[in-house]
């Protein structure tokens, strides 16, 4: 049976990377120009600056393994120094908290090294990007994916390794019931609201000030800033969560220069020249947000997939971004975990479908010996 998986981010890979271990028949396909998703990772002088997802945790034991069974290398994120801190319109003081990402883990080389690992075990005719499907449709006992450019792909199911409300933006024929439609929009879409912002130094000057670069702001335009420099040596980088909602910061420019005069308050005159900006606004990237999701979130969503979800198309038609995860949604681990159950409800299916084979292949045999049994001469 054919899979075809909708979605090259960590989650996709991940299942198609199961799925050729197995020697299984599958396809992805990746609307963007490159794989990973959400995981997103810039380089500079041979060194790594996440702006999508960068940590990881202990107690995670499904990236713990994958990182180790593809022989990536972790570090600890740095924590050493005091943390900054910014009234709404006081002035900057140091020492009144703890580096909040103590303890959490990033990987060597940015976390693209985790999803290029993935996708590089896949050979080229079984992965696409510059793919992305409008529509899907029921054909008899399969399904056939419709792509922007109008071509079109046959499976036996479908995985959507994407997220809900992205899915519910696809055509279904026949239509998905109100209640299935309804669920995969209310679920938020994780980080889908948030900008990040990775300035880059030649310089870690604010370690040699005695600060961890953890930096928490009432004022902004960032809220949460954190040492974002590689394992070993430069250049250097400190990393923040822009809290203004994305209509405020739709000026790039002007949202460059308030990072760069924040930076400048908070860490010195050090750091007014960084060598780089990189800026990732996700709420302007339409295969990762849609309006719903234009705030950003303050707290960890409930995660899981929703009863609705459930068997969609006969079972055929299976979600598995790190929304519908229920331990680690929202997580790398997440995204993995969601991986994994998807995988097991292909399972569940074929051996369904192979009992099914199995029951008929008897019956059609029993019929036929039966038949034959009936056309034999009587016996006196």
């Amino acid at each position: 049976m054919k899979t075809l998986i909708i979605g090259g981010g960590l989650s996709g890979l991940a299942l198609a990377e199961r799925l050729e271990a197995q020697g299984q028949d599958y396809h992805v396909l990746e609307a963007r120009d490159r794989f990973g998703g959400r995981i997103m990772t810039e380089q500079l002088d041979g060194s790594y600056f996440d702006l999508g997802p960068a940590w990881f945790w202990p107690g995670q034991p499904r990236i713990e393994k994958l990182t180790a069974r593809l022989g990536l290398k972790r570090f600890s994120q740095f924590a050493t120094g005091e943390l900054t801190y910014e009234d709404a319109r006081g002035p900057v003081q140091r020492g009144l908290g703890f580096a909040s990402m103590e303890g959490s883990w990033r990987l060597e080389g940015g976390l693209s090294r985790l999803t290029d690992a993935l996708q590089d075990r896949l050979p080229q005719a079984r992965k696409q990007v510059n793919a992305q499907v409008t529509g899907l449709e029921q054909t008899g006992n399969g399904i056939r994916a419709t792509l922007s450019d109008g071509s079109a792909v046959k499976a036996d199911r479908v995985v959507l390794a994407m997220p809900p409300r992205l899915a519910a933006g696809l055509v279904f024929s026949p239509a998905l019931p109100t209640a299935a439609l309804q669920a995969m929009t209310s679920v938020a879409t994780w980080m889908a609201g948030q900008a990040k912002a990775v300035a880059v130094y030649e310089r870690a000057f604010w370690r040699e000030a005695g600060l961890s670069g953890d930096a928490i702001s009432r004022r902004g335009p960032m809220i949460e800033i954190h040492d974002a420099s590689p394992a070993e040596g430069g250049p250097y980088a400190l990393f923040g969560f822009i809290g203004v909602p994305p209509k405020a910061r739709a000026d790039e420019q002007a949202l460059r220069e308030a990072i760069e005069a924040q930076l400048m308050r908070l860490f010195g005159k050090d750091a007014a020249a960084p060598r780089a900006l990189f800026i990732k606004d996700w709420a302007f990237d339409p295969l990762t947000a849609t309006l719903a999701d234009a705030e950003p979130q303050y707290s960890h969503p409930a995660y899981g997939l929703p009863l609705a979800l459930e068997n969609l198309w006969e079972g055929r038609l299976i979600l598995a971004g790190t929304e519908v995860a229920k331990g680690f949604g929202g997580y790398i681990e997440g995204a993995l975990e969601a991986a994994e159950t998807a995988l097991e409800r292909l399972e569940a299916k074929e051996h369904a479908y192979r009992k099914a084979r199995d029951r008929r292949t008897y019956g059609r045999n029993l019929k036929e010996k039966c038949k034959g049994q009936s056309d034999d001469p009587p016996t006196r």
